[in-house]
């Protein structure tokens, strides 16, 4: 009975935080802790014969440890089951780089490993928009909310001491205030909501073409394009004028042989006019 107890919580532990997750975390925590030599053990196996059943054994008795590092950053509004397969990647990770001959325990190694995939998670999950980029910003992300007293907003004697605190200068201090303080906005509209009074960040957005400059500019541009190409086209000759219209500037172009036939000459002939007439076309419009 207590063998099969212990294979089903293993396999539990094995599926990873899905289904229930109460259950999940009963299961990991059935799960024995190592002994020292055991751990030795398993780690110098893993690294000289790369024994994936000793590796195995090794993540499967940490399992514990990453759902209560997890369950410290639930306070970020992301769910903690997606928090503990992340620490689990992060645990994986080090069990793969973990050497035994430095005499210290998994775990105080691992630890590191685990944090920084739930930060990764963290911080690509808590927004839309990336909250922290810069290692600065990633240590005010993870310490400003500890560091805060209250819930107001820190004066300036507070900001200084946590500048100091942590080593970041003032200014970056009170940026990443307001950016925990901001909250996401949706940039369109939902249906059930008043057209109205509805104001949306896309309400705000200016449309490309909407600068006065530019429309004139390219209302310019656009007129004396046109022009030029009429007084262009009157240059050439009936036969050349609709040779370029046909096939350049109807919806439906004509081919050479169509063209050919139109007038009774070698489709290579009316190729040789078209490039003719195109030539003279460009030196009437560089005038």
């Amino acid at each position: 009975m207590t063998t099969a107890l212990a294979m089903t919580n293993h396999d539990l532990a094995l599926a990873g935080p899905v289904g229930s997750l109460d259950a999940y975390i009963q299961a990991v925590g059935s799960i024995a802790v190592l002994s020292k030599e055991d751990e030795q053990s398993l780690a110098t196996r893993y690294r000289d014969e790369e024994d994936l059943d000793a590796a195995r054994e090794l993540v499967m008795a940490h399992l514990r440890f990453v759902v209560h590092i997890a369950k410290g950053y639930t306070g970020y509004g992301l769910p903690l089951n997606d928090l503990i397969q992340e620490g689990n990647v992060g645990l994986m990770k080090a069990v793969k780089r973990f050497d035994p001959s430095y005499d210290v325990r998994l775990v105080s190694f691992a630890v590191h490993w685990i944090r920084a995939e739930i930060h990764e998670f963290v911080l690509k999950n808590w927004r839309i928009v990336k909250v922290a980029t810069t290692k600065a910003q990633r240590k005010l992300f993870f310490n400003l909310r500890g560091k805060k007293k209250t819930l107001a907003w820190l004066s300036a004697a507070e900001t200084k001491a946590v500048a100091d605190d942590l080593g970041v200068s003032a200014k970056e201090v009170t940026e990443m205030e307001k950016r925990l303080h901001s909250r996401d906005a949706i940039f369109d509209p939902t249906p059930d909501l008043d057209d109205d009074h509805n104001y949306t960040p896309a309400a705000y957005l200016p449309a490309p073409d909407s600068d006065p400059a530019k429309q004139v500019e390219t209302a310019d541009f656009n007129h004396d394009a046109t022009t030029r190409m009429t007084a262009a086209l009157n240059v050439l000759d009936d036969r050349a004028r609709h040779i370029i219209e046909a096939r350049w500037l109807t919806e439906s172009k004509a081919t050479l042989h169509e063209l050919a036939d139109e007038y009774g000459i070698s489709a290579e002939r009316i190729r040789q006019l078209e490039a003719n007439a195109i030539k003279k076309l460009r030196n009437a419009m560089a005038v």
